[in-house]
């Protein structure tokens, strides 16, 4: 399809409204461009699908994920956008709700809109009664979902108990939106069960939200050294707070292991340090361009007013197709490979230390601490053969605790963010108390993010991101005011996000006994 063929279709498809149009057609415009320059080797690879840049387009200008310090925000104000600090509870959203409309990403709208728990608290008094803070949280949700119509946007909440954090969590379960995405951060040192046990109760009736473990994500971020915080943002991922990733390019592990010789030894010691290399090679030359000739980090008011810092954003290496990966080069078929033999499990995790030591040891320019930050990548809606990171493919899972011990090893590494989505039976909506104790038990054992999808609730959780099944069914015909759910419904077509095996979560059916010990 020649470029005006492409365009015309965008102007005449009566699917979308007109900011989808809009959005459609600056991409167009942007693919006509060259993309930076990287070696032959490392085009080929991105022309196979080993690796993938995932389309953020030939040109980067502005960073993939950005993280502002919005608390900062709230304390200075913005001359760039006319805001005195706020001084009350309705001038804290109202502030928000302006500024979350200039964060630029990938998506071309916000993925990340901050600690809104610990950025309301200190506005909200005992004169604000429960009924008027709730009130005031859901026109400030509807707001957000209406305005900035994209599931990859991204609030979090906790770890501590608080007024908001309960109000946030009511009504999200009350309104069952798509947007914004939603992550409580659960440390069991600081987290109430009261507040865990709320949004295990969501969980069981909209999938929302994810229970991330903060004292490893904090530990691994301190580690790092420059703490400032971190967020969640998209779909999953664990950046650096008033930062960010500029780029985000990922290995597909099975076209890895199809150009291995068979062996273990091949795949590790060969193949995954020269398409590594490669890799790098793209990632580099993105990131040099959005640094360097793009002006984002010269000309950005996010930048000038400082609530975010050109040296805190990072590059992330994402790495997807692990299970079919081993499956391959073991020579088995899903259904007795990963996540179902010893020999399997044991092996993926050799790849995922490999692939981690890399990631480690490789340096990067203009890039927070000169290196990338390891990510198990949600996949996207194209992909077809392989499952997202390092997940157990759809329609083949195991039960709910051998699961959880078959991909408890890899979390640790992927301090840029891995999730593991754990399809339960609905049955579980009579007895949420077990969902809380397994929740528990796998952050304790080392769980980086606990995410559920219970069957048949409208709210589907596709890769991180949520989509409803209703909009599914009507998207072909009448298209969808938000522009995520086209993934969410080429996701069900091609990725069987629907074929998902729910299980029930029972001791009588399945002892809490680690896999073959």
């Amino acid at each position: 399809m020649s470029y005006q063929q492409a365009l015309r279709q965008i102007v005449n498809d009566s699917r979308l409204n007109t900011q989808q149009k809009a959005r459609y057609l600056s991409l167009q415009a942007e693919s006509m461009l060259d993309c930076p320059r990287w070696s032959e080797g490392a085009q080929e690879l991105l022309d196979s699908g080993v690796v993938c840049d995932m389309f953020e387009g030939n040109a980067p200008f502005k960073p993939r994920y950005v993280m502002p310090d919005y608390e900062k925000a709230l304390k200075k104000g913005s001359d760039y956008l006319e805001l005195e600090a706020p001084e009350d509870l309705d001038e804290a959203i109202n502030f928000l709700l302006i500024l979350f409309n200039h964060v630029p990403s990938v998506t071309g709208m916000p993925v990340f809109v901050g600690r809104l728990d610990k950025l309301l608290m200190p506005f909200v008094n005992d004169g604000i009664s429960d009924d008027q803070l709730k009130k005031k949280i859901k026109l400030m949700w509807q707001m957000i979902d209406r305005t900035l119509p994209d599931a990859f946007l991204h609030a979090n909440i906790g770890p501590e108990d608080n007024r908001v954090a309960r109000a946030i969590l009511s009504v999200d379960g009350e309104l069952e939106q798509v947007v914004p995405n939603l992550t409580l951060r659960y440390d069991p040192e600081i987290t109430s069960d009261g507040l865990l046990n709320q949004a295990i109760e969501n969980i069981s009736k909209t999938n929302k939200p994810h229970i991330a473990n903060e004292a490893l994500n904090v530990a691994d971020f301190k580690a790092l050294g420059d703490y400032q915080g971190y967020g969640i943002a998209s779909c999953y991922n664990c950046l650096p707070l008033a930062g960010g990733a500029h780029t985000l390019v990922r290995m597909n592990l099975l076209k890895a292991a199809q150009q291995s010789e068979g062996s273990e030894q091949d795949f590790l010691e060969r193949v995954i340090p020269e398409i590594s290399e490669k890799m790098y090679e793209i990632i580099q030359a993105r990131v040099n361009y959005l640094v360097n000739d793009s002006g984002f980090y010269k000309e950005s008011f996010l930048v000038r007013e400082r609530f975010i810092d050109p040296n805190r954003f990072t590059a992330m290496f994402g790495v997807f197709g692990m299970a079919e990966a081993v499956n391959h080069l073991l020579g088995v078929e899903a259904e007795k490979g990963y996540g179902h033999t010893i020999e399997a499990k044991e092996f993926a995790i050799r790849i995922t230390e490999k692939l981690a030591a890399i990631v480690e040891s490789t340096k990067l320019e203009n890039c927070w601490h000169s290196r990338a930050l390891f990510h198990s990548q949600s996949g996207i809606s194209i992909d077809a053969a392989t499952s997202a990171g390092c997940r157990i493919p759809y329609g083949v899972e195991p039960s709910t605790l051998e699961h959880i011990l078959t991909v408890i090893p890899h979390h640790r590494h992927f301090t840029a963010g891995v999730s593991d989505i754990f399809p339960i039976d609905e049955t579980i909506k009579n007895n949420p108390q077990a969902l809380a104790t397994i929740c528990k038990g796998a952050i304790a054992q080392g769980l980086r993010m606990f995410t559920v999808n219970v069957a048949n609730n409208d709210l589907v959780r596709v890769t991180g991101y949520m989509v409803r099944r209703s909009d599914i069914k009507k998207h072909k015909e009448e298209g969808s005011r938000i522009n995520s759910t086209v993934f969410g419904a080429e996701a069900a077509e091609n990725c069987g996000i629907l074929d998902r095996k729910s299980r029930v979560i029972s001791n009588e059916f399945q002892p809490w006994v680690a896999m073959g010990e």
